[in-house]
This record gives C-alpha cells, sequence and structure tokens, in this order.
C-alpha cells in the first residue's frame, strides 16, 4: 500500500466466544483463533476501534471489538488476543456490568433458565479495569441496550450520558467511544451521541456515512460465518460494495459465489 492511498482500517464485531454456545452471536475458539490468525497474517496491524477510526492514509490496520461485555470475551476471547500481542474493545451496557446476574433484552432473553444462561452472565468492573491496563480500549454500549432510535429525547439522552458517566467514574478514563446496540442509529442518535460526549460511534454494515466517525461501520461475525463466509465478509472489495450501497440480494449473491482477498 503506497503511503498516499486511503487507510484500510477493518474493524470486525463479536459478542461472545464460546466452544458450546450455538447462539447466533457467538463464535467458537476455534473459530475466533482462525480468523484473528488469517487477518494478522494479511497484514493487518491490530489496535483499538478509536485508533481505527483515526487511521491514517497508507495504515492497514484492524480492531476487534466486542459488544455486550460477556464474561467469555475475557476467558476465551483474551487468550487468543494475548498470545497475538493484539489488544481490543469492548462495549458495556453499564446497567448490567457487574452483576452476577444474566443480562437479558430481546434477542438474548430466550436462554435465561436453560444450559447456557451463564453465557450471559456479564464482566465485573475490575475484570474491564485490568483488560483497560492491559491496553484494551472499554466503551460504552448504553445503559440497558435498548433500540435507541425508538426512545425519547431525554430517554436517548439518559441513556447515552449516563453510560458514558458510568465507564468514566468506574475506570478512571475517559470514554470516547459507543457501539450503538442492534447497530440501531440514524443522524439524531448520531447528533445526541456528539452531544453526550461521544467521538467515535460504531454502527453495523449498511451506514449510509462510511466515513463518518460517529457512524463507522463493522463487519459483524456470527457463528454461521465459516472460513469462507469469513473471507468474504471481510474482504476489500465486500466492504467497499456494501459501503457504496451495494446491498440486498445482489450483494448475497456475490457473497455465495465468490472468494474474495483480505
Amino acid at each position: 500500500m503506497s503511503p498516499g492511498s486511503p487507510a484500510d482500517a477493518l474493524v470486525l464485531c463479536y459478542h461472545a466466544v464460546s466452544p458450546t454456545w450455538p447462539a447466533a452471536l457467538s463464535v467458537t475458539p476455534e473459530q475466533f483463533g482462525r480468523q484473528v490468525g488469517r487477518v494478522l497474517s494479511s497484514g493487518y496491524d491490530p489496535v483499538t476501534f478509536a485508533a481505527a477510526v483515526q487511521a491514517r492514509p497508507g495504515e492497514k490496520v484492524v480492531a476487534f471489538t466486542f459488544d455486550d461485555a460477556y464474561r467469555s470475551v475475557l476467558e476465551q476471547a483474551h487468550p487468543v488476543l494475548d498470545r497475538a500481542g493484539a489488544p481490543a474493545t469492548v462495549f458495556v451496557p453499564t446497567a448490567h456490568a457487574g452483576t452476577p446476574r444474566p443480562m437479558a433484552w430481546p434477542g438474548i432473553e430466550h436462554w435465561l433458565g436453560g444450559r447456557h444462561e451463564r453465557e450471559l452472565v456479564p464482566l465485573q468492573w475490575p475484570e474491564l479495569s485490568d483488560l483497560a491496563a492491559a491496553g484494551w480500549e472499554i466503551g460504552s454500549h448504553t445503559q440497558t441496550h435498548p433500540r435507541l432510535t425508538t426512545l425519547d429525547d431525554e430517554g436517548l439522552r439518559q441513556e447515552l450520558v449516563a453510560s458514558r458517566e458510568t465507564c468514566e467514574q468506574r475506570l478512571g478514563q475517559a470514554c470516547p467511544s459507543i457501539a450503538y446496540p442492534y447497530g440501531d442509529v440514524d443522524d439524531r442518535v448520531a447528533h445526541a451521541a456528539e452531544q453526550a460526549g461521544y467521538r467515535f460511534g460504531a454502527a453495523l454494515p449498511g451506514s449510509p456515512r462510511a466515513h463518518d466517525p460517529l457512524r463507522y461501520p463493522r463487519v459483524g461475525i456470527y457463528h454461521r460465518d465459516r472460513r469462507w463466509r469469513f473471507e468474504a465478509k471481510v474482504s476489500r472489495p465486500l466492504r467497499r460494495a456494501r459501503s457504496s450501497a451495494w446491498t440486498g440480494p445482489a450483494l448475497e449473491a456475490a457473497i455465495s459465489r465468490s472468494k474474495f482477498p483480505l
């Protein structure tokens, strides 16, 4: 990559890492290890989310991000990343972090009461502090994990401001980053995030403003993303296609029939 070329910033969005949990949002440790190794062997330098958003022209960087702050991030993902010398970013729903109770909101609540309920238990604040001390970025994931576009202005402000303040108070450092639950962000939410003191916002594919630091697109990685799907999803051609609004059936067809280079 020449010094004058644009930055190649790949931001991956994970949730849980578990050898047994079959949830769509969980990948196995084996999957995760292969994926980390594949990306790093392709020449990407690992950085935090905030650093990836601010990547300079010519840089080729990857940020491994985790939404929801599940315990498996520490127990399963951290050892893999530590061996690779890679930092990561965890986005914390602050009303849940630090409690021994499993988290619950639409999309994960059906796992309550079953054999996989333990997977829903969040990290404790001292553990998050230890990750921060190890070079990880700890960002906000709101207080209670709502769909932000459905909230009124005061409810939106409360979710954004209180979660940032909690992170800062608990960790003793600034919290400039937020990941929007469900990737649910529009112009009003992005503006409210900026007003609440955030500089960087993690979205998901399909963001109409690929270079907006408060709506920065990530690549969601899930249980079904085995080798070929992962390689397609993180490829530069596909990421460019998504950011240019080439979406829907045509995009899925391209994924299913193509193998793209990283």
